[in-house]
């Protein structure tokens, strides 16, 4: 495929875009349609190597049949806000299987396809990131940072003390800043049990804000297999 700069060198000296031929516009609108395709699909494919996603879920793959009581109106419409413009946080509740994490991941998923980095990863894979990191506040505020941050199977490790702090501290630079997901089996209640309760209950007040919660119930997508 030709290259920008080869087509610089056949048209650099037209000052007037006029002065081009009809064949030559129609060569040159199709090779610059060309080149944005393959610039979106590199940064595309950029953005899903540094997001952490090892299998891509979406939205249209979910079977909301399976299981009914899964509130998928609720689901779309968070789908349907500015969640991916404006700050935005949801947290989704429920047992192991009911399909948080799919929908979790297609919701980043959706975000990278319309150009937003993105990071989707477990609460055990956080906690031992920050703990072998070099240069723990820099790695605190890239996460920070991060325009979609995923939070995946919070509930099924208890970080210690530190790494809750740590935790928190994410979660607080981020309010008001930057969306955040959240999956859980957990109630909010009981976030007591992962976290000691003055940290439990600040967490939750930042991502109440500008949040939603959404609980699951049914039967286990895997009971399927």
């Amino acid at each position: 495929m030709t290259t920008l700069s080869e087509l610089w060198k056949s048209f650099h000296l037209l000052s007037d875009p006029q002065a081009l031929s009809e064949q030559e516009k129609t060569f040159l609108l199709r090779l610059l349609s060309d080149e944005a395709r393959l610039r979106e699909q590199k940064r595309i494919e950029h953005l899903m190597r540094m997001s952490g996603i090892k299998r891509v879920k979406r939205l249209s793959d979910f079977d909301w049949t399976f299981n009914p009581k899964i509130p998928r109106d609720k689901i779309m419409e968070f789908v349907h806000t500015q969640w991916l413009k404006q700050p935005s946080n949801l947290v989704l509740i429920g047992p192991a299987g009911v399909g948080k994490t799919h929908l979790a991941n297609a919701l980043c998923y959706e975000a990278i396809l319309q150009g937003h980095q993105t990071i989707f990863l477990s609460l055990f894979d956080l906690t031992a990131k920050l703990t072998k990191s070099k240069n723990l506040y820099s790695l605190i505020d890239y996460y920070a940072k991060i325009p979609i941050l995923c939070l995946d199977e919070l509930g099924y490790v208890v970080p210690t003390k530190e790494q809750a702090d740590w935790i928190f501290q994410i979660f607080s630079k981020r309010t008001e800043v930057t969306t955040t997901l959240v999956t859980t089996n957990l109630v909010p209640s009981n976030w007591g049990k992962i976290f000691d309760t003055v940290t439990a209950s600040a967490i939750l007040d930042r991502l109440s804000m500008n949040g939603k919660f959404i609980t699951f119930e049914g039967r286990s997508y895997r009971s399927k297999k």
